[in-house]
């Protein structure tokens, strides 16, 4: 029973790691001077820089880790909560174990 249940934990993490590497979270900086796209699994996919600022390094650091953060925490409310089907999904099952 607890192999099977495990397997399917496993099975069903896989699947909520597919899912999140596909939904992709578009975040920006100071109206768009600097543009971030990373999935939920929160790997950055790609960092856009405004030719506005293409000069200006300090403002250019500054902004990269706002967006990138911004990203990051969409990132991680989206996949808290398609973690957390998972186990909601694996409840009725644990109730078996202690009978």
């Amino acid at each position: 029973m607890l192999d099977k249940l495990m397997s399917q934990m496993q099975s069903q993490t896989e699947e909520v790691k597919k899912k999140l590497n596909s939904i992709i979270i578009e975040k920006e900086a100071e109206n768009g001077l600097i543009k971030v796209k990373a999935n939920a699994n929160k790997k950055i996919l790609s960092v856009e820089i405004s030719d506005e600022i293409a000069n200006d390094k300090e403002t250019i650091e500054d902004l990269i880790i706002v967006a990138i953060n911004k990203a990051i925490e969409e990132a991680e409310i989206i996949s808290e909560k398609e973690m957390g089907s998972i186990a909601q999904g694996l409840m009725p099952n644990l109730g078996g174990l202690f009978k």
